[in-house]
């Protein structure tokens, strides 16, 4: 399941099939369908799943497992326990006697293939094996192209509310969409973030999961973990709550990117400010890394930080400059010339403020660039996609556009501001 393999434990001593049973009822439903199945019916055990885990600790895990929880005063913490001992690949199905949904979703975003309710009959059983099996036998959804070298592009705004996610959200629905790319959006806001919401999507249990429990991440953890949005997009994100501190050293990210790396052509990281501070190791890897700002003066302040901060801790990065909701007409806090004058450095895009189509494409529950394919936004986005598509042909980062050498001059650099004329 999500344990560490061993390489003491050959794949070829693992058992097709064991199951712990609480009593003899089920023993007597299980045997005779395991034995259709053409498994040992000795390998059907008494023992719930502390049993499970005890025993699994000890020697290899099978390749399905099922376990009983009615002797579990708290079925998720032994289900997490349980996991800790399992090796990757193998297929867990519960069992028990409560009849509630939220435990059998909890269950199921925890890593398990299935939960049976007691008493077990045999057509359930058959149904729950044949699922088991059909994994192993199954094609991979997201199978990356061996010939395409793997995009990670960190999408972070200059401010908070200048619109990152909404342009992470776009971009990870335009290399899928566009480029026929599978997929990961990962949203490290673990608290407020927004993409699934974007999406029309619960954000699941997944993210949280990985980070209170590191050593569960594995492919399998990965599948289960990501909501999918079609067959070329899929979003990890979480909405812990907010009287939970995120405690974490960071491990849970990296492995978590190391994971979407070996199954997915692209990652999108939607990765807050705050996270880049705690955690600056999680853009050492990127291809790409597109700065979302505002045309205001705390934003170029920010920028001028940012672009000096990247260029020392993640130089193998193209980074691109994306202006945001630019307004069309009114009185604008500063020219999009003084903006650029301050920061010593031209915006790569420009995409405008359009209300109407954000609204439509909240309602919708789409990303903005497939609400507005034939908007001035939507254009702008896609231009921004063609770009970092366009950066990874080769497997490295290129430099972004013609104004990267202004950047030798942003250390120690004060921000400039034109002084306003007397009148």
């Amino acid at each position: 399941m999500n344990a560490p393999w061993s390489p003491t434990r050959s794949a070829a001593l693992r058992d097709p099939f064991i199951a712990f049973v609480c009593d003899d009822n089920s023993a007597d439903a299980v045997r005779p369908v395991a034995v259709e199945m053409g498994w040992s019916p000795e390998k059907v055990l008494r023992g719930g799943v502390r049993a499970a885990t005890q025993t699994l600790a000890v020697s290899a895990s099978p390749s399905i497992l099922l376990v009983d929880l009615s002797d579990c005063s708290d079925p998720l913490a032994d289900i997490n326990g349980l996991a800790e001992v399992c090796e990757p690949g193998t297929v867990v199905i519960a069992t028990g006697l409560v009849n509630d949904v939220r435990l059998y979703r909890e269950l199921v975003a925890s890593g398990i293939q299935d939960y049976l309710l007691k008493p077990l009959n045999a057509d359930l059983l058959r149904d729950a094996f044949a699922s088991g099996q059909a994994v192993f036998n199954a094609p991979k959804s997201f199978e990356p192209a061996a010939d395409r070298p793997h995009l990670v592009t960190a999408v972070i705004g200059s401010r908070g509310g200048v619109g990152a996610s909404t342009v992470a959200a776009s971009l990870a629905w335009l290399f899928g969409e566009k480029d026929g790319r599978s997929t990961a959006l990962l949203d490290l806001d673990v608290h407020f973030g927004t993409d699934a919401l974007a999406l029309d999507l619960e954000p699941g249990r997944g993210l949280t999961d990985a980070i209170e429990n590191p050593s569960r991440i594995d492919g399998l953890f990965i599948e289960r973990a990501l909501v999918r949005v079609n067959d070329k997009l899929a979003v990890l994100s979480a909405e812990a709550p907010i009287n939970q501190p995120l405690m974490t050293d960071g491990s849970a990210f990296y492995q978590l990117q190391e994971e979407i790396r070996a199954a997915f052509e692209c990652t999108v990281i939607d990765l807050p400010r705050h996270m880049l501070v705690q955690h600056p190791m999680l853009v050492q890897d990127v291809n790409s890394v597109v700065l979302v700002t505002e045309v205001t003066l705390a934003a170029a302040r920010d920028c001028i930080r940012f672009l000096s901060w990247f260029k020392t801790h993640a130089p193998q990065a193209a980074l691109t400059l994306v202006g945001n909701r630019m307004p069309a007409a009114g009185v604008p806090e500063l020219s999009r010339k003084d903006f650029e004058d301050s920061i010593e450095r031209k915006l790569d895009f420009v995409i405008p403020f359009d209300q109407k189509l954000a609204a439509q494409a909240a309602k919708l529950g789409k990303p903005l660039a497939e609400a507005g394919k034939a908007n001035k936004v939507g254009v702008a986005l896609n231009a921004l996609a063609d770009r970092l598509i366009d950066a990874s042909g080769d497997g490295t980062a290129k430099p972004a556009a013609a104004n990267t050498s202004l950047l030798g001059k942003l250390g120690g650099l004060k921000l400039k501001l034109p002084t306003a004329k007397k009148a």
